[in-house]
């Protein structure tokens, strides 16, 4: 079973369920993809929503006597807005017709890899490219988690406030310079990486860490996906799962200037979120790249 079934609302699911639950997905979809898959063979992608935003897909292709073959399936959550608008580079998935994606994201300043939703789209997009074309689409994000907690929000002023958005955009700069080979900007990222150690090296001896540090977003495990993460939450609501009533907690979270969409299980987040206060956890990142 797919661990992250569990954020959407489906928990306990032994295999009679499952089956049974993929095979509603395949006999009752809200939508129905057709395209021709990089080996030149057919793929289909079934998709069921279970509640609002959260469903499940299932991919496969009909065999000769017309009976669908599963090859594989995954809960989602579709996001909202634009995360980013920089370029995207897709990559398939060794054993199965499905992709990842990554994108340079400035504002994080960790490469962003995350598990494309729209295969089927993105087959029949590119079957259209011309030979050497490099795709500058959109994409919107969202977050899968299995645990989370809510942390109060620091306390700072209106200049803390304006001179951390200061600091935040003279780095954002600096980053981009240094990834045209602008040494000097090496050079500043390399010193105001020293002096951030420094400082926190010094307050860490009386203050606890999440009163240091207020936002932070970096790989979590060995799945290249997946990410420890911690933002102010921006927005929040519940939808329930239409098939099993569980409630899902949707945030909107703002993770050092990145703004996705993050769903858990009401049962899996500890505290009670608000807007202003804090989310910390670990997710499966998605994405929906924007053709």
């Amino acid at each position: 079973m797919h661990n992250f079934l569990k954020s959407i609302g489906f928990e306990q699911m032994n295999n009679t369920k499952l089956d049974e639950l993929l095979n509603t997905v395949v006999e009752e979809p809200n939508s129905m993809n057709l395209a021709v898959d990089s080996q030149g063979n057919e793929f289909v992608e079934f998709t069921k929503e279970f509640g609002e935003s959260i469903g499940i897909v299932v991919c496969g292709n009909y065999m000769e006597n017309g009976e669908f073959n599963i090859n594989y399936y995954y809960p989602y959550f579709k996001g909202s807005g634009i995360t980013s608008e920089e370029s995207i580079e897709i990559e398939k998935h060794a054993e199965k017709e499905s992709y990842a994606a990554i994108c340079d994201d400035i504002k994080v300043g960790v490469t962003l890899i995350f598990y494309m939703q729209n295969v089927a789209e993105y087959l029949m997009e590119k079957s259209h490219w011309k030979e050497n074309f490099k795709p500058n689409f959109s994409v919107t994000l969202s977050g899968m988690s299995l645990a989370g907690k809510v942390l109060l929000p620091i306390n700072k002023s209106e200049k803390q406030i304006e001179r951390s958005e200061k600091v935040t955009q003279n780095r954002n700069h600096l980053i981009a310079a240094a990834r045209e080979g602008d040494e000097d900007a090496i050079e500043s990222l390399t010193l105001e990486d020293i002096d951030t150690y420094s400082m926190i090296s010094k307050r860490i001896a009386n203050e606890d860490i999440l009163s240091i540090v207020d936002s932070y977003f970096m790989p979590y495990g060995i799945e290249s996906d997946q990410y420890s993460v911690m933002g102010e939450i921006l927005n929040c609501y519940y939808v329930d799962n239409k098939l099993t009533n569980q409630r899902v907690c949707v945030m909107t979270v703002d993770t050092n200037d990145l703004i996705y969409d993050i769903c858990i299980n009401e049962k899996d987040l500890l505290g009670e979120p608000k807007p202003g206060r804090r989310f910390k956890g670990t997710i499966w990142m998605q994405g929906h790249i924007n053709f």
